[in-house]
């Protein structure tokens, strides 16, 4: 009797520091939980619109490698918006040869969860599934945040012949270097196929938004 009661204690011990550990990382912006996504995957590819859109055409991305919960991406597009190209031309990896602006070792973690940056100027939470409107991801170390502005839970997002669900996420890139003319960029997201669109507004009003495509999708 006194061995099962130890054995029951232990297993009760067991599951609340389970659970403290889930409600930690949860509570925890700056972090990202949850199992891989299948879309982390090496070889899956990410791309936009086979048109072009706001000067940005022929963009792909491909996972070359993926290593503890970590994905490596390299890509390319032309880009013929100058603005666009000051951007990101500060970014890590990227490289800029007229209008073809490719990237290297850009590397995002990938979950059931969310999607994170790793790299660059933007590093940090891009979204969680679970958030709710008004919560807040830190950018890095810059004091900045990416901010939930929407959260839908009916299916009324277009998305490829699709209505999804979807939570839109804001940042404010002026906070960064060279971004210049651009006033604020969304990434517009969905539990099942990830990162769906990037919507990106202007200095002069207009704005802009480049679906994205993944090869696979999470379960």
């Amino acid at each position: 009797m006194k061995k099962l009661l130890v054995l029951l204690l232990s297993i009760t011990i067991a599951v609340l520091c389970f659970s403290c550990e889930k409600l930690l990382k949860k509570d925890d912006p700056g972090t990202l939980a949850g199992d891989p996504s299948p879309m982390a995957a090496a070889g899956v590819t990410v791309e936009s619109s086979s048109g072009a859109i706001a000067g940005v055409s022929n963009f792909k991305a491909t996972v070359t490698s993926y290593r503890d919960g970590i994905s490596t991406y390299s890509g390319a597009a032309t880009v013929t918006n100058s603005l666009l190209k000051n951007m990101v031309a500060n970014f890590p990896g990227v490289t800029i040869t007229g209008n073809t602006v490719s990237i290297t070792n850009m590397q995002m973690q990938q979950t059931s969860d969310g999607i994170k940056c790793i790299t660059g100027p933007g590093a940090g939470v891009i979204v969680r599934y679970d958030s709710e409107v008004g919560d807040t991801y830190p950018i890095g170390e810059t004091g900045n945040v990416r901010t939930v502005v929407s959260k839908t839970g009916a299916d009324d997002y277009p998305y490829g012949m699709l209505l999804i669900k979807t939570i839109q996420v804001e940042t404010n890139p002026n906070t960064l270097k060279r971004t210049g003319g651009v006033s604020k960029i969304t990434y517009v997201a969905n539990h099942k196929f990830g990162l769906v669109a990037v919507k990106v507004a202007f200095d002069d009003n207009s704005s802009t938004t480049f679906p994205v495509y993944s090869s696979t999708q999470n379960k």
